[in-house]
């Protein structure tokens, strides 16, 4: 296989909960990262530290580093705030953790880390309200928090642009970035989710971005009818994935590039519904036609 011009790697559950499951097609097109979301059956905020402790055997078995913990923080309602936008589909996977749960699971997030060997955690930035704005100043104050406890562990809190959250959008992303200039405080940069915002993520949102800060990028590709997104596989959407790798390599991004595929995939031959291990084994390989030397 060709070389890659940069590493590759996914969210495990996006092929199956089933971490062995999910690690064989992984390395096969050469993924050597593995973020976790849901891992047998459950979020990964909600595993004992023996299962976590298996799947770290099992991404080692594989040559797959751990490379983030692809947590629920802040992604909940504030309180006080305004309504919450009705028009964004707000992602669960398996967590329904509320405003109050969010200081334990921090703590936990940070046991995990050590855990695992991991010094990214992902968060958010609560459900998008009908007034963003009116949510920034709290929002900067809760990052700060996770950003200082993150200091002396070494861990870096990767802020997640999120359509169904405040910080949705690159504009967005460089307002709070510029507000809160931590160390310890990064980007996970999703132009799909700038896209869904109503964004042209790039190079319009990306050119925006203080590129030293973006710790993170997550791949995953749609056109929008209305405010709904139709995902679809990896480069063959509206996301214009050869321009923002070109730039990802020209800025000396050093990260990997994670595939988070959302696309439902083909109908399955028994018709019982969608084959999304299909659809991410189809972006997987996408993906990695996309990052190969030519």
């Amino acid at each position: 296989m060709k070389q890659l011009r940069m590493p590759i790697a996914a969210i495990t559950d996006e092929f199956s909960s089933d971490l062995a499951t999910a690690l064989e097609p992984m390395a096969a097109m050469g993924m050597t990262g593995a973020e976790l979301r849901v891992v047998f059956g459950k979020n990964i905020m909600d595993l004992t530290n023996d299962e976590l402790k298996l799947a770290k055997e099992l991404c080692d078995q594989k040559g797959m580093k751990v490379i983030g913990i692809a947590s629920p923080i802040l992604k909940c309602v504030l309180p006080g705030a305004p309504p919450v936008d009705p028009r964004f589909q707000q992602d669960t996977f398996n967590s329904k953790h509320t405003f109050d749960d969010q200081a334990r699971l921090a703590d936990r997030a940070f046991e995990i880390a050590g855990l695992l060997g991991c010094n990214l955690i992902r968060v958010f930035s609560y459900w998008r309200s009908i007034e963003p704005d009116a949510c920034f100043d709290a929002i900067v104050k809760a990052l700060a928090g996770l950003a200082d406890q993150a200091k002396s562990r070494g861990i870096i809190i990767g802020l997640e642009n999120e359509h169904a959250c405040n910080i949705g959008t690159a504009v967005e992303a460089r307002k709070l970035l510029d507000a809160l200039d931590h160390p310890n405080l990064q980007l996970v940069w999703d132009p799909a989710n700038a896209l869904v915002g109503g964004e042209k993520a790039y190079p319009d949102g990306y050119e925006l971005l203080p590129v030293k800060r973006i710790a993170h990028v997550h791949a995953k590709d749609c056109h929008m009818e209305g405010h709904t997104p139709i995902w679809g596989p990896v480069g063959t959407r509206n996301v214009n994935w050869q321009g923002q790798i070109a730039a990802l390599l020209r800025d000396g991004y050093p990260g990997y590039l994670s595939l988070e595929t959302h696309w439902a995939g083909p109908p399955k031959a028994d018709g019982s519904g969608n084959d999304k291990f299909l659809a991410s084994t189809i972006c997987g390989w996408n993906l990695r036609g996309l990052v190969a030397a030519s």
